[in-house]
């Protein structure tokens, strides 16, 4: 996971007053449990969750993206097998409600985020050594399936402990800085995306004689990033899951007589809003997923460019992710989330479109091609800013793992489903990536409706929001 040092005392939202804004923020967070953590230790935790994040993005920009891709077509992998290797991490998170159960049942985030994701990285480390001193050079094929069960195996251990880390984060992170907060850390891991990835590809591109090797260093120095992320988190706050659990009950004694009377209705089946969520995640991510892996391979494959220059251009996405994080997460604080999912999803919708017509010819390499992503990094980092937020503000507290675990899981299969039918869809005899490209513009415009009709607390309308735009300042 990619995870803030912020003030604890920025503004609250435009047109809201003062009492109504303390009432909605008791609701949609547990007081008790959150009043037990010193400011203090709040902000030490989120120093060192922001260094985590940093060089968490190092290990996850070595682990997957463009480098990866890049690999997977040196050993000579097709369109259909990237899909299914772009899936599996996806469909393993059919196993996070699971991860959540059992999660939710420890004494201690810390050390089940510890020792899962420690696993799971360690793994890499034994492909790297497969790829740098292993026989496998005379057969691609078998260095390819290696790949296949690293990616497996990682995504597995992964899938038991993202709930747990969305728990331990919205338990320690102060509700009204959640916008600004995960923007500055965003902000960061963005800025070493911006330099370490083109690094990276530089390195996978040009050392030694078999660039393949070059990937397996860019694996070894991924993988110890990977740990020291890992130990920055003995110097964040732990949170107990069994007196977090004991706080919010207490909160809820008067209810008690009148929920045992429909315990046996799931609690998921009768949030409706969530439910209006999980349709829209689901569709979204399908839609985003079925065109998302092969924009590499595109550039890649189609017009033969090198890794370098292709990790070039993600750094222009990192960038302009960088600049403006910390803009939509003020935003996303004064407005909520729900409008700029709806507002910049329209034109995260359209993107594909503009990859029409782009080719091997200097005007779309050194112009076209490069405002592409500082566009998609742009309205891509909002996106993914405001869906983690808006999950922490629509899921009941009492239990946030099982409904973070659940739209994790739901928009997994999804995805999982785009990625795949992505790849059978571009072998196909006559279709192209760009008629694929076209194809999940038109599903994203869909995918964006079942939002309309979510609600959000404390958030604004769409309505009442454009005469307040021309009011907003970056440094209010």
């Amino acid at each position: 996971m990619v995870e803030p040092v912020a003030e604890l005392n920025e503004p609250l939202a435009l047109q809201t007053s003062e009492i109504l804004e303390k009432t909605i923020f008791q609701l949609v967070r547990p007081a008790k449990t959150a009043l037990k953590i010193p400011k203090q230790d709040i902000r030490s935790t989120l120093k060192a969750s922001t260094i985590d994040g940093v060089f968490a993005t190092v290990f996850e920009s070595a682990t997957g993206g463009v480098l990866l891709s890049n690999f997977l077509l040196q050993l000579g992998a097709s369109s259909v097998e990237i899909g299914i290797l772009s899936a599996i991490p996806m469909v393993v998170n059919l196993l996070q409600p699971l991860g959540a159960y059992i999660a939710d049942r420890t004494t201690s985030r810390h050390w089940y985020n510890l020792g899962i994701f420690g696993v799971s990285r360690l793994l890499w480390l034994l492909l790297a050594v497969a790829i740098v001193w292993g026989p496998q050079h005379a057969d691609s094929h078998q260095l390819l399936q290696w790949t296949l069960v690293t990616v497996v195996a990682a995504s597995v251990l992964g899938a038991f402990a993202n709930s747990n880390w969305f728990s331990w984060m919205a338990a320690v992170v102060p509700h009204r800085l959640r916008g600004r907060y995960f923007g500055f850390r965003n902000s960061a891991t963005s800025l070493i995306s911006l330099v370490g990835v083109p690094l990276m590809g530089l390195c996978a591109s040009t050392w030694g004689a078999d660039r393949m090797d070059g990937y397996g260093i860019v694996l070894f120095v991924g993988v110890l990033a990977g740990m020291i992320s890992l130990a920055c988190q003995f110097f964040m706050v732990d949170v107990n899951p069994q007196a977090y659990r004991k706080d919010a009950e207490s909160d809820r004694v008067p209810d008690k007589k009148e929920k045992a009377l429909t315990d046996f209705v799931p609690s998921i089946l009768k949030d409706s809003n969530f439910l209006m969520f999980l349709v829209y995640f689901s569709v979204w991510t399908f839609a985003v997923n079925l065109s998302a892996p092969f924009f590499n391979i595109y550039l890649l494959k189609d017009l033969s460019l090198d890794v370098s220059l292709v990790t070039t251009y993600n750094s222009l996405s990192s960038g302009a992710n960088l600049l403006l994080l910390m803009f939509w997460g003020k935003l996303a604080d004064r407005w909520g989330n729900r409008p700029l999912l709806i507002a910049v999803g329209l034109v995260v919708a359209l993107t594909p479109l503009l990859w029409l017509g782009t080719g091997n010819y200097p005007f779309a390499l050194w112009v076209w091609l490069p405002l592409l992503h500082l566009l998609g990094g742009t309205t891509l980092g909002a996106i993914a800013l405001c869906t983690n937020n808006i999950q922490m503000e629509i899921a009941p507290h009492q239990q946030p793992s099982t409904y973070f675990a659940i739209a994790a899981a739901v928009s997994g299969v999804a995805g999982a489903l785009g990625t795949t039918a992505g790849g059978f869809l571009a072998e196909l005899p006559g279709m192209s990536l760009g008629a694929l490209f076209a194809l999940s513009a038109a599903v994203r415009l869909v995918g964006l409706l079942p939002l309309i009709l979510v609600r959000e607390p404390r958030s604004l309308s769409l309505r009442s929001i454009v005469p307040t735009f021309l009011q907003f300042k970056f440094n209010d």
